[in-house]
């Protein structure tokens, strides 16, 4: 780093090694202030650090001069009010997520910066930064989605810095050179492969690999039924409990269907099941009836027989293990795009089958608790059946010109 000094040694010019500005900093009232020049010519870069010094000397006579406040202690005022403000409004594992961010990314490459040095070229060597430390450790490069969460985490913190006036402005923090990213619709089961999923279910279901996976195996099959026919999300069928499930004889359609509160992060919502989901439901409430209980003197186990109460869960625990092995066994953990499919997948078969069969798309929405919008780009749009050839195939018939005559 090539370092200059004026005003006998009180100033520092200086140029890091990935810039090609610039850069001055002085010690007042023991506290060190950084700026960019902005100049790649040394000599300009020393003029605007005389002016530069001689500026914070006039505000530290006339009480001007405030420290400045660093990333790190913005940061720390923002951990501080986060959970509290968000409490009940935000999930425990999304708040921790913001806090992982800041340690193990964020604070590193900002934390000790003045407020006031994170501007739109600074953020741009943290992308870099990142992309760089992900190949110096043969690792894979983070995501864009990855990076998008850190800069959110970011942005919150500097928004926490503006409101207690640390802060004149926000940044631009929009990532430059960027074009439109291509809209890739969400990993699901075409109707082919959902059947070949759920028959494997079945399978397993009746003959487990072992005798002692009897229940998660047709917990499982059940699993997949259901999440297929109500669209529900991973987390709102995991606090999903018998009370919140009644079953129903719908007046419009004349099928027996299931009635559910759903409890998820949009708060409590319904839903409308189809009537592919009745059988499941209830193969989920006898099986509860029989419940196998351990005794740990004797070591042997005996089944007892109980009716589930109100707020037994339907689905006591996670099935991602042995969900994950069926999808590696048919070979359908990855779609043609190279996309992951999990859990969430069922609900996006279930949007995907319901618009393939011609239902509204708003209608879907509101059982589905999302937007118009979020199916329009990540579902419709790659629906085959959503496309009317009787109105793209149109054909207009021409008039005829007015000079050409018309036959007898």
């Amino acid at each position: 780093m090539n370092d200059h000094v004026i005003f006998d040694g009180r100033v520092h010019v200086y140029k890091r090694d990935d810039s090609r500005y610039w850069q001055c900093s002085a010690f007042i009232k023991d506290k060190n202030f950084r700026v960019s020049t902005k100049e790649d010519s040394l000599s300009k870069a020393k003029d605007f650090a005389e002016d530069w010094y001689l500026e914070l000397r006039g505000k530290y006579k006339r009480g001007e001069l405030q420290e400045e406040k660093t990333f790190n202690e913005a940061a720390d005022q923002f951990m501080k009010e986060y959970p509290i403000i968000t409490e009940g409004n935000r999930n425990a594992v999304y708040v921790k997520g913001h806090e992982q961010r800041l340690d193990v990314h964020l604070r590193p490459f900002f934390g000790s910066m003045n407020l006031s040095q994170i501007n739109a070229g600074r953020l741009q060597e943290y992308r870099i930064h990142r992309r760089g430390t992900g190949l110096e450790r043969n690792k894979k490069v983070p995501a864009r989605n990855t990076i998008h969460q850190e800069i959110v985490t970011l942005r919150q913190v500097l928004k926490t810095a503006l409101r207690h006036e640390w802060l004149t402005h926000l940044p631009d923090l929009s990532a430059p050179y960027k074009t439109t990213g291509k809209l890739s619709h969400r990993a699901w089961f075409s109707p082919v492969e959902y059947k070949k999923l759920y028959e494997a279910t079945r399978e397993r279901a009746e003959k487990p690999k072992r005798k002692r996976w009897a229940w998660e195996s047709e917990q499982l099959h059940d699993y997949v039924l259901f999440m297929a026919n109500t669209g529900l999300r991973p987390d709102e069928a995991a606090r999903l409990e018998f009370r919140d499930v009644t079953i129903v004889e719908d007046e419009d359609t004349e099928e027996t269907i299931l009635e559910i509160e759903v409890r998820g992060k949009r708060g409590v919502g319904y839903c409308k099941s189809t009537a592919g989901a009745v059988f499941p439901f209830t193969r989920l409430r006898d099986r509860i009836r029989n419940v196998i209980v351990e005794d740990a003197e004797e070591g042997t186990q005996r089944k007892e027989a109980r009716k589930p109460e109100p707020t037994d869960r339907l689905f006591p625990k996670g099935h991602r293990e042995l969900f994950n092995a069926i999808l590696k066994e048919l070979k359908f953990k990855l779609d043609r795009e190279g996309s992951r499919r999990t859990a969430y997948s069922l609900r996006h078969t279930y949007i995907c089958l319901r618009l393939m069969e011609g239902a509204d798309i708003y209608q879907i929405a509101k059982n589905c608790r999302t937007s118009v919008e979020m199916i329009e780009n990540y579902y419709a749009s790659h629906i085959k059946t959503s496309l009317d050839a009787a109105a793209i195939n149109v054909r207009r018939v021409k008039k005829p010109k007015k000079d050409e005559k018309t036959t007898p």
